[in-house]
């Protein structure tokens, strides 16, 4: 995950100061780094069958899935093995009967404890229940405005029922967060849902690049095109800056693409070239010490079978099960040739992303779509979006389509939303 809004908060704080923070340590003493985040789909049965799914979720049961006394056992594991953060997902997580006794244990234990969900179950009764368990964050999924998102969800009225779930959960005093995917067909909404959050108080943005996993990777043709996929971030950054500025509580991530690291920097050069000429090499620091892609590292999979992965979208790549060994023990276990290169620095990759300037940044990008394309997890990226001379560290100072100044952010949406749906369900496959 990429904070946006961390980095722009230090610069807005380096120019009323002069000075920019200095790349941290990574940990106290040797032994002393955490554990990974954990993505834990504590159950696959779902009341949706979006599009973009990972897991190909269904409304039916699925046979297997770990027991509560189970979960509580991992969750032991989990604690000791010093794994700061769960997000419960799913499937859809409110499915499953014993969530709230999780996630009550995952508070009791320390760990920061989100919850993933669709929105579309969350009534009076249940956002009481969520308020009161005390979740650290609430991510709900909208895919678009209403037309779009109930193409996306296939069901009528989702959009209506987890937009009510926002409300619920924000009068309650819940922090929530919306969860956008870019894809070719729902490019053309997303200035209007960054405008929604604002109008609705939602304190966070989570805008995650397409991955080619599960459903996502049948619809991968429809991938936003990488210039696209360039207007929606310039398009975010400028939001979160402008929230930055004027010190908003908002806070704005992306995900499933680590060249935006990168781009952030193009975005400074850009928009704030005093800023850059002053502050840039301290803020590449910055994003190198962040290092890009996480996956078998940092941020770790546990699926309803209790099957662990390098992060979601491995559902395909089996490291073992909890049912056989802890988590600490696989997820330390470097005979997997995938979890030896992930855990390798630099990692083994090819192609354009071997030689690329900003490699000590992205960390290589997203391993998942070089593997469901080409079958070599290590191939260069397909799903970069930057050209070979933005590989090459050339930069350009202006725009190729747009002309979007800081004090006009909506520039990038408009030009977002002029184009085509057509001409976006066209788009070249990433």
């Amino acid at each position: 995950m990429f904070r946006v809004t961390q980095y722009l908060r230090e610069l807005v704080g380096a120019q009323a100061s002069g000075l920019y923070p200095a790349p941290g340590r990574h940990g106290a003493a040797s032994g002393a780094r955490p554990g990974p985040v954990v993505i834990w789909n504590l159950t696959r049965r779902c009341n949706l069958t979006c599009t973009h799914c990972y897991a190909f979720s269904a409304d039916h049961a699925y046979p297997g899935e770990l027991r509560t006394e189970e979960v509580f056992g991992v969750m032991d594991d989990l604690k000791a093995f010093r794994v700061p953060v769960l997000i419960l997902s799913g499937g859809e997580p409110l499915l499953r009967p014993d969530l709230m006794d999780i996630a009550r244990r995952a508070r009791a234990q320390g760990f920061y404890t989100g919850l993933s969900t669709n929105g579309t179950l969350i009534d009076a009764a249940r956002a009481d229940a969520i308020a009161a368990m005390g979740f650290d964050y609430v991510g709900i999924s909208l895919d678009g405005l209403q037309a779009t998102h109930d193409r996306f969800r296939r069901q009528a009225g989702a959009f209506d029922s987890s937009l009510a779930a926002v409300r619920l959960l924000l009068a309650r005093g819940v922090k929530v967060g919306l969860r956008f995917t870019l894809t070719a067909p729902n490019a053309p909404d997303f200035p209007a849902l960054l405008a929604l959050m604002r109008e609705e108080g939602a304190q966070k943005f989570y805008l995650s690049h397409l991955n080619y996993a599960g459903r996502g990777n049948v619809h991968r043709a429809k991938d936003a095109h990488f210039q696209v996929t360039r207007e929606a971030l310039d398009l975010l950054f400028d939001r979160a800056w402008d929230a930055a500025r004027a010190g908003r509580d908002e806070e704005y991530v992306t995900g499933n693409n680590d060249a935006d690291g990168a781009w952030l920097l193009h975005w400074l050069q850009r928009r704030e070239p005093d800023l850059a000429r002053r502050f840039g090499a301290a803020l590449r620091a910055r994003l190198v010490q962040w290092g890009g892609n996480a996956s078998g590292v940092a941020v770790a999979n546990i699926d309803n079978l209790g099957h662990v992965h390098p992060d979601t979208m491995w559902w395909h790549h089996d490291l073992g099960s909890v049912r056989d060994r802890p988590f600490s023990t696989i997820w330390n276990d470097v005979s997997d040739p995938l979890m030896a290169g992930l855990k390798q620095q630099p990692r083994p990759v090819t192609g354009r992303c071997a030689s690329c300037a900003h490699r000590d940044i992205c960390g290589g990008n997203t391993r998942v779509r070089a593997q469901q394309l080409t079958q070599d997890p290590w191939a260069e990226d397909p799903g970069c979006y930057l050209s070979d001379e933005e590989v090459a560290g050339r930069f350009s100072t202006v725009d190729a389509l747009t002309d979007v100044s800081a004090d006009a952010p909506a520039t990038a949406g408009a030009a977002l939303a002029r184009i085509p749906v057509q001409a976006l369900h066209t788009a070249p496959t990433l």
